[in-house]
């Protein structure tokens, strides 16, 4: 299959994806804001840079895009029709490198949320950050939000 653009747009829409603020992100920062909660971003000191860090639960928050991180069963994780191969690595080193980092983060004795980006399209951050608060005030180790029917799992 062809690309729909050419080389040069196609780049340039690809150097527009942002790893850090991205939208999900951003609507579940603020959810949690107004709930009252006060977090660092993007700790240096967690393996991966957690995007959400609450020291004082001593947790942290993974926001998960479907597509970059494979969300397992999820309409938005497509896999592109052209350079199948190169897709098909990058996911894996994606998926295995967010396997790694969240078994470091729970080794160090941290708690470990991970909100994938279809439950926060539906509701815009509000209700999936009552649910993180949740989980915040329980004694859970984990919780994850997998899709827009906000169901949780904890462990």
């Amino acid at each position: 299959m062809v690309d729909v653009v050419d080389a040069a747009t196609r780049s340039r829409m690809m150097s527009g994806i942002r790893g850090r603020n991205t939208k999900p992100e951003i609507q579940l920062r603020s959810g949690l804001h107004a709930l009252g909660y006060r977090f660092r971003l993007h700790a240096k000191g967690l393996p991966g840079k957690p995007d959400i860090v609450l020291p004082k639960y001593r947790a942290v928050v993974l926001v998960h895009g479907c597509f970059w991180h494979r969300h397992q069963g999820c309409r938005y994780a497509t896999t592109p029709a052209t350079r199948t191969e190169f897709w098909s690595e990058k996911f894996a080193g994606n998926v295995l490198r967010d396997a790694r980092n969240a078994s470091l983060i729970k080794s160090a004795g941290w708690r470990l949320a991970t909100v994938w980006e279809c439950a926060l399209r539906s509701d815009g951050g509000h209700e999936v950050a009552r649910l993180v608060s949740e989980w915040l005030r329980s004694d859970r180790t984990e919780l994850e939000i997998p899709s827009c029917l906000l169901t949780e799992r904890s462990g």
